[in-house]
């Protein structure tokens, strides 16, 4: 079987997809967050202090969540996609509020009705170096 990696037009939609995650992330906008996650229940978010499963759950987390200390700064990002609906967005961030550590992010997105939306994520913070 081969896959076509890193097709033109759907790597671009998803890089897309994921700029505008981060800039609803930096900006606490939760409504665009959860437009951006899957609405099923089996959508799984692992935060850096809750695991989260399915869209209730991780809508709840959003809405209580605090703005404060969001900003970050990116790097090491590698986006790829599978085929025309399948990817995923990989990166480091750097928080100043964190010195001595440094998160990493991970999702896999899915296209559905001509839209890319998060199925699964994983966020964690250990110590740079």
């Amino acid at each position: 079987m081969t896959m076509d990696i890193n097709l033109a037009e759907p790597l671009a939609e998803l890089e897309a997809a994921f700029a505008r995650y981060e800039a609803a992330l930096m900006a606490n906008d939760v409504a665009a967050l959860d437009a951006l996650f899957a609405p099923a229940a089996m959508t799984i978010r692992y935060g850096i202090g809750e695991n989260l499963y399915g869209i209730e759950e991780i809508r709840r987390f959003r809405g209580g969540r605090s703005p404060a200390g969001l900003a970050r700064r990116l790097s090491r990002t590698v986006i790829t996609t599978y085929g025309r609906d399948f990817g995923t967005a990989s990166t480091l961030f750097h928080r100043d509020a964190s010195p001595g550590k440094v998160g990493r992010q991970m999702q896999s997105w899915v296209r559905s009705d001509n839209e890319w939306r998060v199925v699964a994520a994983h966020v964690s913070v250990i110590e740079s170096g």
